[in-house]
């Protein structure tokens, strides 16, 4: 078991302790958050240890889980590295480019790992159907949220689109062309609703709506590609395939066939796969301890979350 240490102890920090705790590949030895009130309170309801500084726990530990605001996780992170501990980082990486490819040069010259917590790539109606998606060429997202203070202090395309923008770049095997996007700021000082157009080399093209003043819960994307349309529904975490395939010689009398202006045809076949239900939060943790333990890729590495977070300062500069 890994001992594991979490930085910060806030509405997510609590659940990763919860599940840090419950892990037969972690030993939760503690946690450190700044704000007296939240610690003590914490330490108290559930009896996990506190520690009085950073600096302290990254002492006691092996593994350090980063679930603080963005803006000091480049700090957490460097300490912990320059301690010889491996990082988990939750998203975005850092609060910019710099110092997210600081921290790659960094786990690279101490010799340990990193993973960043861009939780949907562990979303069971995502894993289910991610080996299907091959070389899709218009996706489309739609990520909207009712309105919660928590997380209006960066913009929309930081705080909800950077999970888009993630799995996108996981599944198109190609470099950004360009990138067109508009934000309005409605109740926050940074923009509420966002929308992005990103163009790759080969052709494919993303388009991204992220809002968090809706009036209803939304996170669904399409990927359409040769033969084939896949919707993933990351909030009902449901799946579907749809392809299309050359009709068979004798097709069933109730097969949906279509015809186009040429004359092909082609059969329609709706597959659901089978969505096995995880937890999400606890899969993206232990993948990192495996990574660790038998010295392999993590499956969310650095390098993809400063990716992600490249594209998403790429959006955010579009708007001005």
């Amino acid at each position: 078991m890994l001992k594991v240490g979490v930085l910060g102890a806030g509405h997510l920090g609590k659940i990763h302790l919860k599940l840090l705790n419950q892990s037969s590949k972690y030993k939760l030895i503690g946690f450190y958050d700044p704000i007296e009130v939240n610690a003590k309170k914490v330490s108290e309801e559930f009896g996990y240890t506190r520690f009085n500084s950073v600096s302290e726990l990254i002492n006691a530990v092996e593994v350090i889980d980063i679930v603080t605001p963005t803006l000091s996780h480049f700090d957490c992170a460097k300490e912990a590295i320059n301690a010889g501990k491996h990082v988990f980082i939750e998203k975005p990486i850092t609060n910019t480019l710099e110092e997210a490819e600081a921290i790659r040069t960094l786990v690279s010259q101490h010799h340990v790992k990193g993973q960043v917590g861009h939780v949907e790539r562990f979303n069971p109606a995502f894993t289910a159907v991610k080996d299907t998606i091959s070389t899709p060429m218009f996706i489309e997202c739609h990520r909207l949220a009712e309105f919660n203070p928590r997380g209006t202090d960066v913009p929309v395309v930081l705080d909800l689109m950077i999970h888009d923008i993630d799995i996108i770049l996981s599944v198109v095997k190609s470099e950004v062309k360009s990138v067109h996007a508009s934000g309005v700021s409605v109740i926050s000082d940074t923009p509420d609703i966002a929308n992005a157009r990103i163009e790759f080399e080969n052709g494919c093209v993303a388009n991204l709506t992220a809002s968090r003043i809706s009036l209803k819960n939304m996170r669904k994307t399409r990927f359409f590609q040769k033969d084939a349309y896949i919707s993933v529904d990351f909030l009902e975490k449901k799946s579907e395939v749809v392809k299309m395939k050359d009709v068979p010689e004798n097709p069933d009398e109730f097969a949906m066939i279509l015809q186009n202006a040429e004359g092909v045809k082609k059969q329609i076949y709706f597959e659901n796969p089978n969505v096995a239900p995880n937890n999400a939060i606890l899969d993206e943790l232990e993948t990192f301890a495996d990574a660790i333990v038998n010295d392999t890729r993590p499956v969310v590495t650095l390098g993809d979350g400063t990716d992600a977070l490249r594209v998403a300062h790429q959006i955010i500069n579009s708007f001005k």
